[in-house]
């Protein structure tokens, strides 16, 4: 899932209440760095720090995409190579297991396990009601 992009909601108050303190007094000053004059260059300042942000976010989320893409074609590569290390050389081969495969008399059957798992449980089924 991409990088949501910044809104901000204190941003857009602040440029409304500007509006209505121009309309009071364009040189509206309290003191101790509260005018107008200030709160606007806050706001332009806060409004480029968002506009870089999200540009940064595009980036990202365009470098993510570019990864996904790579990995699936890398992983595509991958089973091919390993898939003709198993035509070359056989599934059972030494050289499949170099490759990063299992080997075919190296494989446990589902049905083995299935078995095993069934009779752990019901010797656990067994214990507990003998209790």
């Amino acid at each position: 899932m991409p990088r949501q992009k910044q809104k901000s909601r204190v941003l857009e108050k602040a440029v409304l209440r500007t509006y209505g303190l121009k309309a009071i007094d364009p040189n509206i000053d309290f003191g101790n760095n509260r005018n107008l004059e200030n709160m606007t260059q806050i706001i332009e300042k806060l409004r480029s720090k968002i506009q870089s942000y999200n540009t940064a976010v595009c980036v990202v989320n365009a470098y993510k995409s570019e990864i996904k893409e790579l990995e699936k074609t890398l992983g595509d590569l991958s089973a091919h190579m390993l898939l003709g290390v198993a035509v070359k050389y056989g599934k059972d081969s030494y050289e499949y297991e170099m490759a990063g495969g299992v080997r075919k008399s190296e494989r446990i059957r589902r049905s083995t396990i299935s078995r095993l798992k069934a009779s752990a449980k019901e010797a656990a089924n067994g214990n507990t009601q003998s209790v």
